[in-house]
């Protein structure tokens, strides 16, 4: 591969190569195991390396759109069949999966190679990946600083250039997040678009979607074609979308949009004067090109959308340590998981049928305010965060939470604390930093992060553009248009690496 440089290219780009016999897979892999070795120790961003079964998949034939680019997946929910699948818990850790995800099914069939699997947070349940069994994964722009999370490991990975493209799942903002953090394209799908079989119907009830972390736009709408489809399992299913997303990519909106914007926190929280100017700055472009710019507020009540989604994520967490004895052979102890794991867990117990109900009532009534918002509306943009990325360790709990996590969890107290508030000081805590993403995830629509801006202190600020249910397209294509801006951040630039 003389004279070749690999981070210059995306994933279509080195599928191009190969196809054109400019290069061969294996040497790819080579490429992406020689970065592995040499950045993963600074960033931790790659927990399971399997580098064998990448050489032997690369020495074999490949065909697809990405046919012979190396890949990664996320450490949960992406199972390949005999290949361990922690959540970035020690309670998994002699757990093999049984069976392929369809997601990594459908990927095998796009031609990628998969070299390993990326860190996340136990169970991928909060928006920094700093996971006390692996450590944590560290920011290629800043390693002082978090990648975000969920999907932080495969932000990173592909942010520092390891892989043009990584596995990504988004329950609460886990694709978006990080992709802000990072200077990186992520797109969370309709509900129902991707497949989250065959283990589940649904996960997260729907909230979460599959999907990837990419560079470049073109990536992301060719994985898209690639995944969508319907899953005998799955419970959802998006409208059918007969046309390419790719070539979407490449096509300019035929029209002027309509486009409403605000940069108001809707739980009432403060928002980062960087973060807010990353959108006033996207839509005096899109003003400047023609489209109808609106300030105005999303029709829904945003104190109820996080108590609704925290609902969600209270009762899920318990749902998980009643599974984890089929793991284990035994009932979950608190010994076997993180203490705020646990602490959520207990929160899941104290809460009622009735709540979980009336919360996923919530979801729906909010998804109907939106598709009729987007009657007048095309595209509703936000910042993605409130905040640029945290340090390393600045959201960990104080000593004072760590003795009340900790005592709450050896008694129980789920239910007073529940009583005493402390579902309310949670929302308010855990989403005053990324308060804008879940709002999609609960109504099922589909949501992208812009790499459009970043901060004095050169680290990278995203911009959230939403639409209407089914509406990938219309994201894909403006998009595009933004991907050739002057304000379109670059990795190959920015990144330490």
């Amino acid at each position: 591969m003389e004279g070749f440089n690999y981070k210059h290219y995306d994933g279509l780009g080195l599928a191009e190569l190969v196809k054109k016999n400019k290069v061969q897979p294996i040497e790819l892999v080579e490429e992406a195991i020689h970065l592995t070795d040499s950045l993963n120790p600074r960033m931790n961003a790659v927990i399971n390396k399997m580098y064998e079964e990448a050489r032997k998949t690369a020495g074999q034939p490949l065909a697809g759109p990405f046919a012979g680019v190396p890949m990664l997946l996320k450490d949960i929910s992406q199972e390949i069949e005999g290949q361990p699948i922690t959540a970035g818990s020690r309670a998994f850790l002699k757990y093999q999966a049984k069976t392929d995800s369809e997601y990594a099914r459908r990927l095998r069939q796009a031609g990628v190679v998969f070299l390993g699997q990326t860190n996340v947070p136990e169970f991928a349940l909060v928006a920094v990946t700093e996971p006390a069994h692996y450590g944590p994964t560290r920011n290629p722009w800043n390693l002082n600083h978090t990648p975000g999370g969920s999907s932080g490991g495969s932000a990173a990975a592909v942010s520092s250039g390891i892989v043009p493209i990584a596995g990504a799942n988004d329950g609460g903002g886990s694709i978006r997040i990080p992709a802000a953090y990072c200077g990186l394209f992520g797109l969370k799908p309709t509900r129902g678009r991707t497949p989250v079989g065959p283990n589940y119907g649904r996960a997260w009830q729907g909230a979460s979607a599959e999907h990837v972390l990419t560079r470049s736009v073109r990536d992301s709408a060719a994985m898209l074609d690639a995944l969508h489809g319907h899953e005998k399992a799955g419970a959802f299913s998006a409208a059918p979308f007969e046309g390419s997303y790719l070539a979407l990519a490449g096509t300019p909106l035929g029209k002027k949009q309509r486009i409403a914007f605000s940069v108001k926190s809707p739980i009432g929280t403060e928002v980062d004067a960087d973060c807010r100017e990353g959108v006033l700055k996207t839509v005096r472009l899109l003003e400047a090109m023609g489209h109808q710019i609106e300030e105005v507020e999303a029709p829904v009540d945003g104190h109820k959308i996080a108590k609704s989604y925290l609902t969600m994520y209270f009762g899920e967490t318990a749902a998980l340590l009643v599974s984890l004895e089929e793991v284990l052979g035994r009932k979950a102890t608190a010994a076997d998981v993180e203490p705020t794991t646990w602490l959520l867990g207990l929160l899941g117990k104290a809460t009622s049928a009735e709540e979980f109900v009336l919360s996923i009532r919530e979801w729906d009534m909010a998804a109907l305010k939106m598709e009729t918002f987007h009657e007048t509306y095309d595209l509703y943009i936000t910042p993605t965060t409130a905040y640029p990325p945290a340090k390393i360790g600045e959201l960990e709990p104080s000593s004072a939470e760590k003795f009340m996590i900790s005592t709450v969890g050896k008694l129980g107290l789920g239910c007073v604390l529940k009583k005493a508030g402390i579902v309310d000081q949670i929302a308010q805590k855990n989403l005053a930093r990324t308060p804008f993403t879940q709002l999609a995830n609960l109504t099922g629509q589909p949501a992208m992060s812009l790499p459009l801006h970043q901060t004095k202190d050169g680290l990278p600020v995203g911009v959230q553009v939403m639409a209407a249910r089914g509406r990938e397209d219309l994201l894909f294509q403006l998009a595009g248009e933004l991907e050739q801006s002057e304000f379109w951040q670059d990795v190959r630039k920015n990144s330490l690496f």
